[in-house]
């Protein structure tokens, strides 16, 4: 049994007797779900921007170019698409520019091995 101003209450959750005390918890229980309201709308709004994201976001190139900095930019390794080691100045390629970049003497990637994928040893 809880003592509390005079008033016992049998169990924890039950709810005092007063008005001032009702209404006490009432304003605060509404509070509260105001702010789990918000979270949830927050919740959902990152949920669906991330599935936004990953239904625009562009399909992984079967192969890419990774190029050298400065001017004029020369190429300097050929990867498979997706390789975690491609570096950020990289473009797409078709299937026949990167063999043909690997007969030209252009590096291929010895993480992802485009040259064992393309055939091309």
């Amino acid at each position: 049994m809880i003592r509390n101003a005079g008033h016992a209450l049998e169990h924890i959750y039950d709810l005092p007797p007063d008005l001032l005390r009702l209404r006490t918890l009432r304003t605060w229980h509404a509070m509260w779900v105001v702010r789990i309201n918000e979270a949830i709308a927050a919740a959902e709004q990152r949920e669906r921007e991330k599935r936004q994201g990953e239904e625009r976001r562009p399909p992984t190139p079967d192969w890419i170019m990774e190029f050298g900095i400065g001017v004029g930019q020369r190429p300097i390794e050929v990867h498979v698409g997706g390789c975690y080691a491609a570096r950020k100045r990289q473009r797409p390629i078709t299937r026949e520019q990167a063999v043909a970049a690997l007969d030209e003497g252009i590096r291929a990637c010895i993480r992802c091995r485009p040259d064992t994928e393309l055939g091309v040893l």
